[in-house]
């Protein structure tokens, strides 16, 4: 795939979150509607094309993480706004390949987090479970070897503690669990198909109603 040839000719050692998610696409991942764009000619072009509310985030292959470095402003509303928080997030970027992400707010309770490893014994292994900002303090998560099975997906989704996170609660719909069972089966495939990609990170992936959405994401390379 061009993303991965690019970014491997050009030495990088991940994809940026733009990156990540296109090429996350391009295996059928359900992705925010997003934009990346350098100055307020094509910041305006995106909100014109995606509209409010907003996410606005710093963008580049050597950001791994945004929180807490001023890269990331959520629920904007207006272009007053959006100007400003281009302006700030612009000002906190000292990357060459610095973009700004316009991205469509999505809303939902529930996060979960997909992600691949690449063990040295076993080969690619997806992961999935509980998501947000608490995946690496609960630890509630499954793992498979690729390729999973329609099944497999499945049994990982019902082995997390949190699993009745995905059932009908408290007024939200019951998950989708076909398209989470496509997400992961793919992932898998993304591993087993390309050996330059080390790990995959997808956090969170958010129920919008009943629909998995992959907000963030991460591709690290070999």
């Amino acid at each position: 795939m061009k993303i991965l040839e690019k970014a491997l000719a050009e030495g990088q050692s991940a994809l940026s979150e733009y990156e990540s998610k296109q090429f996350l696409k391009a295996y059928q991942i359900p992705v925010t509607r997003e934009r990346a764009v350098t100055d307020k000619v094509g910041l305006k072009a995106a909100i014109e094309e995606i509209g409010f509310p907003l996410v606005l985030k710093g963008c580049a292959s050597t950001i791994a993480h945004k929180t807490g470095k001023g890269l990331i402003e959520v629920d904007i509303r207006n272009m007053e706004e959006a100007l400003g928080a281009f302006q700030n997030i612009m000002a906190n970027m000292a990357e060459e390949d610095s973009q700004v992400l316009v991205q469509e707010m999505i809303k939902g309770q529930r996060e979960l987090v997909v992600g691949l490893t690449r063990d040295p014994q076993f080969g690619p292994c997806v992961m999935f479970g509980l998501g947000g900002i608490f995946t690496e303090v609960l630890k509630d998560i499954s793992f498979r070897v690729a390729p999973l099975e329609k099944r497999d997906a499945l049994e990982m989704m019902s082995e997390i503690k949190a699993h009745k996170i995905l059932d009908a609660v408290r007024g939200m719909p019951e998950a989708d669990r076909d398209l989470l069972a496509d997400i992961l089966i793919n992932v898998g495939r993304i591993g087993l198909e390309n050996d330059a990609v080390k790990e995959i990170d997808i956090n969170p992936l958010i129920l919008s109603g009943s629909k998995p959405v992959a907000v963030d994401a991460l591709i690290v390379l070999e």
